[in-house]
């Protein structure tokens, strides 16, 4: 696309970051390593033993080297939608971007398995790259592709968060020094017209989210000192 790009990115999972500041350090110092990545000579690639949100925080700041215009976090394997997107460390990163006045993207993929259509999840992220270069507003964008060939996508949707995420979690034990979890998965199907129901239909869901942002019309006049 013509841009100057730097990679910066966890040396571990992250996973359920969040917006997590966590970050590694050895003797005060946050340990980070530039590494060679094939296929991106020429680019700046850095591995960070910290969370994406801090990635995200540091880079900013300048840390390592011209702060970024842009923020484009993932692309994650598995989607991340729903309400649950609260604990992604992919959508965590990008939502720091937005409280330092930076747009950003959050991308991932939906789905498993040991094939990963990377191509599928880029030819989607490009034009909501252009459109967020033309905007000088601190958007942030959650984008969740079909971890399928680009043919079998049936377009692109705007939609709304899902009440929950993939998984639903349900403490089924409690016990002396242990807690016994149970997991189950969600229907996408129920709620049809949000970023999981149009995900399970074969579409590419686009949401805009909001970062930290004060809650209004609640009157709390009687917990505060008159």
């Amino acid at each position: 696309m013509g841009l100057e790009v730097l990679v910066a990115a966890p040396t571990r999972e992250s996973s359920g970051a969040s917006a997590s500041l966590g970050a590694v350090e050895r003797d005060g110092r946050i340990v980070v390593d530039q590494v060679d990545i094939n296929g991106l000579e020429g680019t700046t690639t850095i591995a960070v033993r910290a969370a994406p949100a801090f990635i995200v925080r540091s880079a900013i700041h300048g840390i390592f080297g011209p702060a970024p215009d842009l923020i484009l976090s993932g692309i994650n394997r598995g989607q991340n939608t729903g309400h649950a997107v609260l604990h992604s460390g992919t959508v965590g990163a990008a939502l720091t971007a937005a409280t330092y006045g930076r747009p950003a993207l959050a991308v991932s993929l939906s789905g498993r398995g040991d094939q990963w259509h990377w191509e599928t999840a880029l030819e989607h992220a490009r034009p909501v790259l252009e459109w967020l270069l033309d905007t000088s507003d601190a958007i942030t964008l959650n984008l969740n592709v079909p971890n399928r060939e680009a043919e079998r996508v049936r377009g692109r949707r705007e939609a709304s968060l899902a009440r929950f995420g993939v998984v639903q979690t349900k403490v089924t034990e409690v016990g002396q020094g242990y807690v016994g979890l149970e997991y189950s998965e969600i229907d996408p199907l129920q709620e049809p017209d949000s970023d999981a129901g149009l995900l399970a239909h074969g579409w590419a869901s686009l949401t805009a989210l909001r970062p930290l942002s004060q809650a209004t019309g609640i009157d709390l006049s009687d917990l505060v000192a008159p």
